[in-house]
């Protein structure tokens, strides 16, 4: 394995983050097959920190951020043939790096994930709440 690479807001194509999704199992929570919705999720979002193995692209976290109070990770993908080595832990750093000093970072775990944030210093929060796709505003 060569050096790992790490990015700020380098482009990447949606082929390969569908790619890095499928081979983290995040895949199985994204509409990897809705080229559309994965080509507006890679456009909009607005801090993207990526991983790579030279020309592989093998973590990502991907976030929406005022930069200054609030910063939503929606994805935090690495390939499930590096895990294990410290590189969403990484990702996660470099994101915070990006971000004010009062900046709070937010995600929401996959089912798989529910007990890796409380090891990177995340605390769990109990006020979470979604509005699904096809739910109305009541």
């Amino acid at each position: 394995m060569a050096d790992l690479r790490y990015e700020i807001n380098s482009p990447i194509t949606v082929e390969e983050f569908i790619g890095l999704l499928e081979r983290s199992t995040l895949a199985e929570l994204r509409p990897t097959g809705d080229l559309s919705c994965m080509e507006g999720m890679l456009r909009n979002a607005n801090l993207i920190v990526t991983a790579h193995d030279d020309d592989k692209l093998i973590g990502i976290a991907r976030s929406l951020t005022d930069f200054h109070y609030s910063c939503y990770i929606s994805d935090l993908a690495v390939d499930q043939d590096y895990q294990r080595r410290g590189i969403g832990r990484e990702l996660v750093r470099l994101t915070k790096q990006q971000l004010g000093e009062k900046c709070r970072i937010v995600l929401l775990a996959a089912p798989r994930a529910v007990d890796y944030y409380s090891k990177l210093g995340f605390a769990k929060h109990p006020h979470a709440w979604v509005l699904e796709p096809g739910h109305d505003v009541r």
